[in-house]
Parts: C-alpha cells; sequence; structure tokens
C-alpha cells in the first residue's frame, strides 16, 4: 500500500495511512519522511516529538495553544485510542466542529491536525502510547484548552464517564472562551 492522506469532514484534518512493509519477521514502517510528507501537503518542519502513555478509560485534552500553534501528527505505537480534533479557528466555515477517528497500532493510521485545532483523544485498549511530533515547541504558559464535555461542540466520546485531570475537567467550554483567546482562521491561498 503506498502513503496516501484522507482528508475528514473538516478537510484541513487529514488521515495519514503510510507505507507498511510487513513479512514473517514482523513489519517496518517509515513514520515520517520529510519529502514524502510534503508531497502531501504537510510543509512545516516539526520541531519536537512527544511520548505519551495512558490507561484504558482515561480522556485528554482539549489542549490548543495560541501565541506559538502546534500543527500534529498523531500516532499509536501499541494500543487504541479516539482521537479527536476540534476547530476552534474564529471565521472558519466550520468552527466549534469536530472529527474524530479511530488510531491503532493494528491499522497504523496517523492524524494530521493542523495549527488553530483544539486536540484530545480517549484511550479504547488496557493501554496505550502515542506519539506526536509538533511544529512548535511548547510553551507552558500558553497552555490552554476547551471542557472535553462541551455539549454545544457535541463530541460522541466512546467513554461516558473517562478518567480526566483536574486542570481538564476545569477548561471552559467554548462558548465561554474570549474571542482573543481563540486562533483565528488563515484560509489557504490556492
Amino acid at each position: 500500500m503506498a502513503l496516501k492522506i484522507t482528508p475528514l469532514a473538516i478537510p484541513d484534518v487529514s488521515i495519514i495511512t503510510p507505507d507498511v512493509f510487513r513479512d514473517s519477521r514482523g513489519f517496518f514502517i517509515e513514520t515520517y519522511q520529510f519529502q514524502k510528507y510534503g508531497l502531501l501537503g504537510i510543509q512545516k518542519p516539526f520541531v519536537q516529538d512527544n511520548h505519551s502513555r495512558s490507561s484504558k478509560g482515561i480522556l485528554r485534552g482539549m489542549h490548543y495553544q495560541l501565541n506559538f500553534p502546534q500543527a500534529k501528527l498523531v500516532s499509536v505505537l501499541r494500543g487504541e485510542i479516539f482521537d479527536v480534533a476540534v476547530d476552534i479557528r474564529r471565521g472558519s466555515p466550520t468552527f466549534g466542529r469536530w472529527v474524530g477517528e479511530v488510531l491503532s497500532d493494528e491499522n497504523n493510521y496517523q492524524i494530521f491536525i493542523p495549527e488553530g485545532f483544539a486536540h484530545g483523544f480517549c484511550v479504547l485498549s488496557d493501554i496505550v502510547d502515542l506519539v506526536y511530533k509538533c511544529t512548535d515547541f511548547y510553551h507552558p504558559e500558553d497552555d490552554r484548552g476547551i471542557n472535553w464535555a462541551d455539549e454545544s461542540v457535541g463530541i460522541t466520546w466512546p467513554q461516558r464517564n473517562p478518567l480526566t485531570s483536574d486542570k481538564d475537567g476545569r477548561l471552559p467550554f467554548l462558548e465561554s472562551v474570549s474571542p482573543e483567546l481563540l486562533p483565528v482562521y488563515r484560509p489557504q491561498a490556492g
């Protein structure tokens, strides 16, 4: 199977299906290659990689950065998650809408989430090891988010009562975030 990109219902967010080479010894995946991913339209360089391990039923999110926005390329090394991106870009035709996809070590999907989206995930397997590449460095003072349970966004989470951090549980609903604390939509030229 050849490397391919599939836009989701919010076309700026895409699923990447990488090449997987399998044989009797196991498999090999090229998880990122600057030139090949650039041909898919992912052209900003990634400057930071993160690795997160979580247990079943844990929900992390919905996080974003305002002054140092990060596009993300998310992959699962072990286990399974339901990964979600919410468009929080002021002026976007898809503002307040969300897309979600199951990522696992079985399907090897990656999800590309551009700048201006809140991101989160819920763990479906007993344990998950998730890695993601970012296009800017993490700045703790710029850490922001919206509440995962915001009914106006209406994310259909697979877990009814997920375990979240206290911080994530206190995040505001999207409608109560001041507009100046949300990213601005900038349509792509072309």
